[in-house]
């Protein structure tokens, strides 16, 4: 017996010893996943945000904002279309944004009349070279330069059931690809998450981080500043000097599709040498990728292998080792100290 305590003090010890690291990286990847939301005051970009009351959106040639179409400017919220059909209607920031890393908070709201599947077509947000162009994405051109996320709320491929809409995803474009719509983007998706974002009775969210080269998306929508990763992809090559719009459309069925904020925010991010001496205005909007988007229309997941883990994925698979080596030491234990006392009923 005495053995088999001095094992279990041993592993306590062993445990303790496990514990520390494993606290230190549960702390580490916690603020990781927190720091999409910390917005800091002192990097809040006003001349790139647009909130309430909404000062500064207008035609005139100190107005910051600019807007377009079925847009209606209210004290309280940005409605880019009504509940009505074939609407369409933009906002976009007026100032080029020429920040190398940065994140922009979404605050919206898709809500309407229209019962399940009765009801689109959604919200697209644009970084893009150029700004003010209608078209037939969601009320922007097609073969757009730039990125563009999209809250897709009506599904026009019949044979893609493998996902669920509303549907978020992002697109990056350099000019060449035209969108789909009768496979809603999937030939040029980089990836996306299904979520139920229509006819709450409270704002929805969703926050786009890109820094050094990575592009990452969260959502929140139980207002509960409870941040979910929508998508997180490496490789994504952005320039600097486009602009931040947002554009909504509706066709045979519509919504009201409102902005409430959007929110830009600088992150002080260190660069190399040789990243700061790029003309990052001369960029070509880019993905490398170890696949083409093309590859993900048979991808039931909706996002690239090559993306790597995150930070709650790294800690879930420390904590199923450690478990499983905690799990392993006590059965090996528990055979040891039988096997012992086996042996010594022979004596």
């Amino acid at each position: 017996m005495v053995s088999f305590i001095g094992r279990v003090s041993k592993m306590r010890g062993f445990c303790t010893f496990i514990s520390r690291p494993l606290l230190f990286l549960l702390l580490h990847f916690t603020l990781v996943q927190c720091d999409i939301t910390d917005g800091n005051a002192e990097h809040l970009k006003r001349e790139h945000s647009l909130m309430k009351p909404y000062q500064g959106v207008g035609s005139s040639p100190s107005s910051q904002w600019d807007f377009w179409g079925s847009t209606l400017v209210t004290s309280s919220y940005v409605r880019l279309t009504p509940d009505e059909r074939s609407r369409q209607g933009s906002i976009w920031n007026t100032v080029p944004v020429y920040l190398k890393d940065w994140e922009m908070h979404v605050q919206y709201k898709i809500h309407g009349s229209g019962k399940k599947n009765l009801h689109g077509d959604g919200i697209a947000i644009w970084y893009t070279k150029e700004r003010l162009h209608p078209g037939p994405v969601f009320g922007n051109q097609d073969h757009f330069v730039g990125l563009a996320l999209f809250v897709d709320t009506f599904r026009n491929d019949l044979h893609g059931m493998d996902r669920s809409f509303p549907y978020i995803y992002a697109i990056v474009n350099n000019g060449s690809l035209p969108y789909d719509h009768g496979n809603d983007g999937r030939n040029s998706e980089l990836g996306g998450c299904s979520s139920e974002i229509r006819n709450k009775d409270h704002d929805t969210y969703l926050a786009i981080r890109y820094s050094k080269g990575r592009l990452t998306v969260m959502i929140d929508i139980d207002d509960k500043n409870e941040w979910k990763e929508c998508i997180d992809i490496g490789g994504v090559r952005l320039p600097t000097g486009y602009y931040f719009g947002a554009s909504a459309a509706t066709g045979d069925l519509s919504d009201n599709h409102d902005i409430i904020s959007m929110k830009m925010y600088q992150l002080m991010v260190e660069h190399t040498p040789d990243e700061d001496s790029l003309d990052w205005t001369k960029i070509e909007p880019s993905v490398s990728l170890l696949k083409s988007p093309k590859d993900n229309i048979d991808d039931p997941t909706g996002n690239f292998r090559s993306t790597p883990l995150t930070g709650w994925k790294v800690f879930l698979l420390l904590l199923c080792a450690l478990l499983g080596i905690v799990v392993c030491g006590v059965v090996g234990a528990v055979v040891f100290q039988k096997r012992q006392e086996r042996n010594r009923r022979f004596y």
